[in-house]
């Protein structure tokens, strides 16, 4: 009796502590590994090492931080679709799988079957911007100037096929006037040009225009997103400024797994993301970063994705659009 007593109590012990530790160390015996599909130091790096601290804690398992940079993130997003780890996701945006699968004839991974949601992060909103000795105050001076001078008023973007440039495409399609598209490699150096008065305007991410803002040295005429913005001070929504539709355009940042995850272990990563994502902390750090935090599970992320690629795959193809 006393023997049996002996193992019952080691039975309850050993259960007490199982369930004392978190779920996920429980399914899992390998850290959880993010890769991220940007260099050190960018707005969506500096996410996913903010979310890896948080998921440490959370998760009972230390969280590794893998840039893959390259391809516009094809290189990250083949990385995780190709893992077979069961501890390996994507911080994942438009990019590689909303926006590449549209411009290229064949990628090494299938995103729609092998990469899955697991949760909705973030959006960093398009701006249309200009700086502050510009003649344009106001979106419809910009776009009664294109449509008198068809391809003459210039935007910038941070790079051809990237969201900054179909972004620009979008609203010059909606508005139906002919802007002239001008690529650089990265915010930088269209900032630059735009502040030298080499471009008019400039399609890029409250991120990066926020410090020129602050600065004075641009403004901002309206955001492509669902409200106002308040970092943006009296700027508009482009839908507001417009009065068109469909102008909302989330600059979506979630967390995608590889399609032979273990449905376990997404769903517990998945309660975790929100959780964090949820934290009154979280909303502030990413304002910071000019991020919005659009908290939600694997259904928000799906939807969101669906109607990205779908906006993009209209953008491109009425646009003949295609990258080199």
């Amino acid at each position: 009796m006393k023997l049996r007593l002996k193992h019952l109590a080691l039975a309850l012990a050993a259960a007490a502590g199982l369930a004392a530790t978190p779920l996920w160390a429980q399914q899992n015996d390998k850290p959880l590994r993010i890769v991220v599909p940007f260099a050190t130091g960018g707005a969506q790096d500096v996410i996913a090492r903010y979310l890896g601290a948080k998921l440490t804690d959370k998760l009972g398992q230390p969280v590794i931080i893998d840039n893959k940079a390259g391809a516009g993130g094809i290189v990250a997003a083949d990385a995780v679709a190709k893992a077979t780890d069961g501890a390996t996701v994507l911080l994942a945006t438009g990019g590689a799988v909303t926006i590449a699968p549209h411009l290229q004839a064949k990628l090494p991974y299938d995103p729609v079957h092998e990469l899955v949601p697991v949760a909705l992060v973030a959006d960093t909103p398009m701006t249309l911007s200009v700086r502050a000795e510009s003649p344009y105050k106001t979106v419809a001076d910009v776009l009664r100037d294109a449509k008198a001078k068809p391809g003459q008023v210039t935007y910038a973007s941070t790079g051809n096929g990237t969201v900054s440039h179909l972004t620009g495409a979008l609203l010059a399609q909606a508005s139906g006037v002919n802007l002239l598209h001008v690529p650089y490699r990265g915010a930088a150096p269209a900032l630059t040009d735009l502040l030298g008065g080499q471009v008019a305007t400039i399609v890029t991410s409250v991120a990066s225009i926020e410090p020129m803002v602050a600065s004075g040295k641009a403004r901002v005429l309206g955001t492509f997103s669902r409200a106002a913005l308040p970092s943006m001070g009296s700027a508009p929504t482009i839908g507001d400024a417009t009065g068109l539709p469909g102008m909302e355009v989330p600059v979506w940042v979630g967390v995608m797994a590889p399609a032979r995850m273990p449905a376990a272990s997404i769903e517990k990563l998945s309660t975790a993301l929100v959780e964090v994502c949820n934290l009154p902390e979280t909303k502030q750090r990413f304002a910071q970063l000019g991020a919005v935090n659009t908290c939600g599970g694997a259904a928000a992320l799906g939807k969101v994705v669906t109607e990205d690629s779908q906006r993009w795959a209209k953008v491109i193809k009425q646009g003949g659009i295609k990258v080199d």
